[in-house]
């Protein structure tokens, strides 16, 4: 054997293809681990049919939900007496105004009122220093007592036939001239006491005690009369055909009250409407006489006006936010027997106190309208029902709505 023979080193290649028999006869072939597609599509199958059983049996069991009722507040339709008015601002006035002046010249020597206080007719205000008029007083009824002897005794005489005629004229004349002369005196003596000739309540004094006055002199004070009061008004010319419709009728009435509600509104009489159009406003004046035992409406005072020209029996009335406003007009949701809602056109009338206005035609008295909640209401939809508790009644507004519908 040679030693220095190289040794054959047996090939990595040909000794791994030698052994990869081996190998391969030792694996599991991985064809023995796949699922089969028929399996997967089977089973794709079976759960389709599972959920599609498990649906059908939820959808049976299960009914259509239906929308929840909507609540609302509701109210009836009602009917009574209500007016067909004119809304206006105007202003009062006293019913007498009285400025007092002196009749007579001289010094005041007494007031006898406050500044503000009422005043009935007769009680007195000042007192003009009377002596110079009673002295001539006086002196009047001297000569007058001298005439009416003297003609005494020419009746005498005449009666004997002693004197002529024309003596018995003169002495008749001088008694009557002396009677006038005393009737005038007695009149300056009592103008010397000024009285207030109305009732009312005066003004500020323009004069104090002390002072010289006569018939030339500023007003002493201003007396009015405010019980009953005027209410001076306008009528714009578009409502004139309306009031005269109604003027001369019963149920003309004029209604005052202030801005704030203080006070009840009163009701008075028209007592005048002018016979003109004014140029420049395009209105009508008009005046009212009001009762104004409180004092409440003062002169020259800004109030509301309500003129009322006549009464509408058994009028239809809903809460005024019953009624709403669509593209084709005005409506209202009128509730059915089984709490579904009805839209329903209306004719809506004036606004009245306690938020009521008029529906002249749409809904009848009974019937059942949606007061509030309407946004989320449709034609069909049910609604919860709730009453509507109004609010406390209010004052007749001002506004150009009030006017509408006449």
């Amino acid at each position: 054997m040679n030693v220095n023979a190289p040794v054959s080193t047996p090939n990595r290649t040909e000794q791994s293809a030698s052994e990869r028999p081996q190998v391969r006869m030792k694996r599991i072939p991985a064809s023995s681990h796949r699922i089969p597609k028929w399996a997967y599509l089977l089973f794709i199958i079976l759960a389709a049919f599972v959920c599609y059983r498990i649906l059908q049996r939820t959808a049976s069991e299960v009914k259509p939900a239906q929308p929840p009722a909507r609540p609302a507040l509701v109210a009836k339709v009602v009917t009574k007496d209500v007016p067909v008015y004119l809304d206006e601002i105007g202003t009062c006035a006293a019913y007498e105004t009285v400025q007092v002046q002196a009749q007579v010249s001289g010094q005041i020597i007494a007031r006898h009122f406050q500044d503000g206080s009422d005043v009935k007719q007769g009680d007195p205000l000042f007192t003009i220093d009377p002596r110079p008029y009673q002295a001539t007083l006086d002196q009047a009824k001297a000569q007058a007592a001298l005439d009416q002897a003297t003609l005494k005794r020419q009746e005498d005489l005449r009666a004997r036939k002693v004197i002529s005629q024309q003596d018995y004229d003169t002495a008749v004349a001088n008694a009557q001239k002396s009677q006038a002369a005393a009737e005038a005196a007695q009149v300056n003596v009592d103008y010397c006491y000024i009285k207030s000739p109305i009732n009312g309540r005066v003004g500020l004094r323009n004069v104090d005690v002390g002072n010289l006055v006569g018939p030339s002199t500023p007003p002493l004070v201003t007396i009015q009369g405010l019980d009953p009061i005027y209410t001076d008004f306008t009528v714009a010319e578009n409502d004139l055909p309306t009031v005269r419709k109604y003027l001369g009728g019963p149920n003309v009435k004029v209604q005052t009250y202030l801005p704030d509600g203080s006070i009840t509104p009163r009701t008075g009489d028209l007592y005048f409407i002018d016979n003109a159009v004014q140029p420049g406003s395009g209105t009508v004046k008009a005046r009212a006489v009001t009762p104004n035992p409180d004092r409440a409406l003062w002169p020259s005072e800004f109030v509301r006006v309500r003129f009322i020209l006549d009464m509408l029996t058994n009028a239809t009335l809903v809460p005024s936010q019953a009624v709403q406003v669509s593209q084709s007009g005005p409506f209202v949701f009128v509730v059915k027997p089984d709490n579904t809602v009805d839209l329903r056109p209306v004719k809506p009338g004036q606004r009245q106190e306690g938020d009521l206005t008029v529906i002249e035609s749409g809904v009848t008295a009974g019937e059942t309208v949606v007061v509030t909640g309407q946004l989320a209401l449709s034609p069909g939809a049910k609604v919860a029902p709730q009453p509507y508790v109004p609010q406390n009644p209010s004052k007749p507004q001002q506004s150009a709505a009030s006017k509408s519908t006449m």
